[in-house]
């Protein structure tokens, strides 16, 4: 195990020119996998915008009408991919066989979505069965472009770099994921060539059914434990650190260093992913550690993720998020089975995503990451179940401080206290047994200042020096 697979992010992607040098063409470029991910803003134009929920092609063909919404969508993404590559493309030619690329699989992807609707005019097809086939096929077109530009940029600077397209266009096989990696790497030889693989890979499973948008992570974890990577790494454009730096200032926050998967799960269900928890379980059980780091920072090593506990207990990082409560409280619900089976499938039905939970004798708390207008919807379902019981939603946040070890730190109880202190109030908290987080409720308007509050506590350097005393008196 002498190699690494390493990945590089969209935001990184758009500035590839200026990773040529720095994380390219070192000393010894190569003994070393890339898998990239499309150019900043692209996947967004192909399927929907990840945050704001503007439609991309997918969303404008799903909902369409006629031809011309999506149709000019397929356009934007176009002129967006050429607009990317041409601002790290400096060889004419380079750019000239770019600009190929895009135009042969957009006019591809063009030609299969007006074949389809016109299969699908007839009444025996229904295009609905067929709508994650085209999410898969335009997901594709992002890293396939992405990774061709870097193995043009990379071969002109004089790298043995060579494309390593998982994507699967024109392919007529059904393959497994793994065999889908395992045939595309079979003649590739990493330490005298320098592999570009595309994000996506088209497979039997489906990587867009399960993991949506995280599928380049489950593509790079899987690259790292089929070929036996002796390290992941994850090159971003921050350092993995104690908490934002919009929140308690860039000259406070501390690089993470080492960690474990355990706090790498913690920050995934605070919506802040080092990694996507499918891939970190893979690597996981592959015994792949992962390494996290700024990719304009080479000779940094970042931070470490790998499955080893803390020498001493401690506090690592401070973040939070916006959350939804939805509260069901029913008189008789004690002693009476049924009500979180019930109150699970209703938020299955419309994919909403817990955060964490609490319940007493008559009341069952949700604390859930969705938006206003889907917790109606359920709202409506679970009052239809129980009409006697009262259901309410309540916009709040919750902050979380995380650690491989948090025992013996009393962070439920400092934690209170510097809260209290500083004039604000918590609605709620939870601290499990395993020691690893402790949740704090709040209102909305308080999370910011309540992160700083809880990182000057717990992870300023006063802060530091009482856990190190703890640690003595301990």
């Amino acid at each position: 195990m002498t190699h690494t697979v390493e990945k590089i992010g969209g935001t990184s992607m758009s500035r590839l020119d200026e990773l040529v040098d720095s994380l390219f063409r070192r000393d010894e470029p190569y003994g070393r996998v890339f898998v990239v991910s499309a150019f900043g803003g692209i996947t967004n134009l192909l399927l929907e915008h990840k945050k704001t929920g503007k439609p991309g092609v997918y969303a404008e063909f799903a909902n369409a009408d006629n031809n011309r919404g999506w149709q000019d969508a397929l356009d934007t993404v176009a002129d967006a991919m050429i607009e990317a590559h041409e601002a790290v493309l400096d060889h004419g030619a380079d750019r000239d066989m770019a600009r190929e690329f895009v135009r042969e699989r957009i006019e591809g992807a063009r030609n299969c979505l007006i074949d389809l609707q016109r299969l699908c005019s007839y009444g025996h097809f229904r295009l609905s069965e067929h709508m994650l086939q085209i999410r898969e096929l335009l997901s594709g077109l992002g890293e396939a472009h992405s990774a061709f530009v870097t193995t043009l940029l990379l071969q002109r600077h004089g790298l043995n770099a060579r494309l390593v397209d998982l994507s699967g266009w024109r392919d007529k096989d059904e393959v497994s994921l793994d065999a889908r990696i395992t045939s595309a790497m079979s003649g590739v030889d990493p330490e005298t060539e320098l592999p570009i693989v595309t994000g996506y890979a088209q497979c039997v499973e489906g990587l867009m059914r399960e993991f949506d948008r995280g599928y380049s992570e489950v593509t790079f974890s899987k690259m790292a434990a089929l070929t036996g990577a002796r390290e992941a790494i994850i090159h971003k454009e921050f350092h993995l650190s104690s908490a934002d730096p919009n929140h308690v200032g860039q000259e406070n926050v501390r690089k993470l260093g080492h960690t474990n998967y355990d706090v790498a799960d913690q920050l995934s269900n605070m919506g802040m992913e080092a990694i996507h928890p499918k891939a970190a379980k893979t690597l996981r059980q592959a015994d792949v550690p992962l390494r996290v780091t700024n990719a304009f920072e080479p000779h940094d090593p970042g931070t470490l993720i790998d499955d080893k506990p803390a020498e001493v207990p401690a506090v690592e990082i401070v973040t939070g998020l916006d959350i939804l409560a939805l509260e069901l409280f029913e008189q008789d619900m004690l002693g009476v089975k049924g009500y979180d089976s019930a109150i699970l499938d209703v938020l299955t039905r419309h994919d909403v995503r817990i955060v964490s939970k609490q319940s007493n004798a008559n009341t069952i708390t949700h604390y859930l990451d969705t938006s206003l207008k889907i917790m109606r919807r359920v709202e409506k379902d679970l009052q239809k179940l129980y009409p006697s019981a009262r259901i309410s939603t309540r916009t709040l946040a919750m902050a979380s401080v995380i650690g491989r070890d948090l025992s013996g730190l009393s962070v439920l109880t400092r934690g209170h206290a510097a809260i209290a202190e500083a004039g604000m109030a918590t609605l709620g908290a939870t601290q499990g047994l395993r020691n690893v987080d402790v949740q704090f409720i709040l209102e909305r308007d308080d999370l910011k200042p309540v992160i700083k509050v809880l990182h000057d506590a717990f992870i300023s350097a006063p802060a530091a020096e009482a856990s190190a005393e703890l640690q003595k008196v301990a």
